[in-house]
């Protein structure tokens, strides 16, 4: 029962609704296509911030790490669409990542605390959601993945919200993550029409 499953992630202000989840298990095969194309994307988002940050040790030999769980991922991720027999191919993505990008401030260090926070943020969701559908897949094979990725996600919020407290002053951090948190809340109120893993 879906109303069963703990639903209080650290960093989120409100849990995903029941529609969200009965749309994915409607829609396994999407959702398992864009999953490939969510992990591709948070490779490059850790790849991003070390290449505009390379003399940040801590968050270059934390994020490599990141992005290289992240490709492996991927990779998983594509091997159980290829033996689904589901090809690989775009889609558009929902208004959750470029509303979340909007956010990011400018102006250093403003750009870096924002850019951690709302990669902490996006990490936590997919926590969530992956912990959903892996307590509610029909599927054992396919639910069993999700859990094994939960803990993957778990460990990435965190490292994000650690580098946040890092470079930036812990009280700082915690307002400008509440302030994200409830536009990251804002932009799941109403469920997308397609089915996507932040939609």
């Amino acid at each position: 029962m879906i109303s069963s499953i703990p639903t209080t992630i650290k960093f989120l202000q409100q849990p995903t609704s029941e529609a969200w989840i009965h749309q994915a298990l409607s829609h396994l095969d999407i959702i398992l296509l864009d999953h490939s194309h969510c992990e591709r994307k948070a490779a490059g988002v850790a790849l991003n911030l070390m290449f505009r940050y390379p003399s940040s040790e801590k968050l270059v030999r934390s994020l490599t790490a990141i992005a290289r769980e992240e490709l492996e991922h991927f990779e998983q991720v594509n091997q159980i669409l290829e033996a689904r027999g589901i090809p690989l191919r775009s889609l558009a993505p929902p208004p959750y990542g470029a509303g979340l990008n909007k956010q990011i401030r400018i102006q250093e260090p403003d750009r870096l605390l924002d850019s951690l926070l709302v990669s902490a943020l996006i990490e936590a969701r997919s926590h969530e959601r992956l912990g959903l559908l892996g307590a509610c897949c029909p599927d054992p094979e396919l639910a069993e993945f999700y859990r094994r990725l939960m803990a993957s996600e778990a460990r990435h919020y965190g490292v994000y919200w650690v580098l946040a407290t890092t470079y930036c002053d812990r009280s700082v951090v915690e307002k400008r993550l509440e302030e994200l948190a409830a536009v990251e809340s804002s932009l799941l109120s109403t469920l997308h029409p397609e089915p996507r893993i932040h939609s």
